[in-house]
């Protein structure tokens, strides 16, 4: 998978681009990342990217001509189909939308500064907007680097044990199950007794039942499509807990 990222602030990247999983997978050439600078397809000894708004208004916005160029550069080396802006009022990112931009072959993320990109940049270039949330950002670099992990850990190879993504939090849709490691004992609180007893069976439905309690209590919403077993289960969780839990989890 190739990953472009147009920022003025190339310098956001590097490090996390280094370390890691994702240090790791660039280094294997799993995942290639490339950085590009706006300000690289300026034409005055200034290297202008950002100008007044019309119509008036604090700040300043990040102008057409050297965006269009930077992405119509990559356009041409690569056919790339998808050039994704990140922004507010674009798509949340959930795991579903993660694992649909893990399918494509490569992608652009823009990502804007000061008051945001000259509305004529979405209408023509964007593909796809993508938010990571609704609050308020100094510019999208800390949104892509999201996107990047997200996206890259689909991507076969990057992470070294698939069972490490297959059982992240909303990769089968509900949150996580607990996990413990040594010791067995750390001050008067024990690892669960199932998990020192090597039966897989029971250590998967502990597992389970684990993820929908910790869903049912933090994230109800996600407890759509579930499996007879699940349900079961779900049924074994309310009656344990206390009637002042099941209110605040509603």
């Amino acid at each position: 998978m190739r990953i472009d990222i147009l920022t003025l602030f190339p310098e956001i990247f590097e490090a996390a681009l280094k370390i890691g999983v994702l240090g790791r997978a660039i280094a294997k050439g799993i995942l290639q990342v490339n950085l590009v600078n706006p300000r690289d397809f300026t034409h005055d000894r200034h290297r202008t990217v950002d100008d007044a708004p019309y119509g008036g208004g604090a700040g300043m916005v990040m102008t057409c001509p050297p965006v269009f160029e930077a992405v119509e550069s990559l356009i041409n080396q690569n056919s790339l189909e998808h050039v994704v802006l990140l922004s507010p009022r674009g798509r949340r990112l959930d795991q579903e939308r993660v694992r649909e931009m893990a399918g494509w072959k490569d992608m652009v993320l823009l990502c804007a500064r000061y008051e945001g990109m000259d509305e004529r940049i979405s209408q023509t270039l964007v593909t796809d907007e993508v938010s990571i949330g609704d609050y308020v950002l100094s510019g999208g670099e800390a949104a892509a680097l999201v996107v990047v992990e997200a996206v890259s850990r689909m991507a076969p190879g990057v992470v070294g044990n698939w069972e490490s993504v297959d059982t992240d939090s909303f990769y089968h849709g509900i949150l996580g199950y607990p996990q413990y490691t040594r010791p067995p004992v750390f001050r008067g609180k024990e690892v669960p007794p199932v998990l020192l007893e090597g039966n897989h069976e029971a250590i998967r439905i502990y597992r389970r039942r684990e993820a929908l309690r910790a869903t049912w209590l933090r994230r109800p919403d996600l407890l759509q499509n579930l499996s007879k077993e699940d349900l079961k289960l779900l049924a074994e969780i309310g009656a344990e807990i206390p009637p002042s839990h099941k209110e605040n989890s509603s």
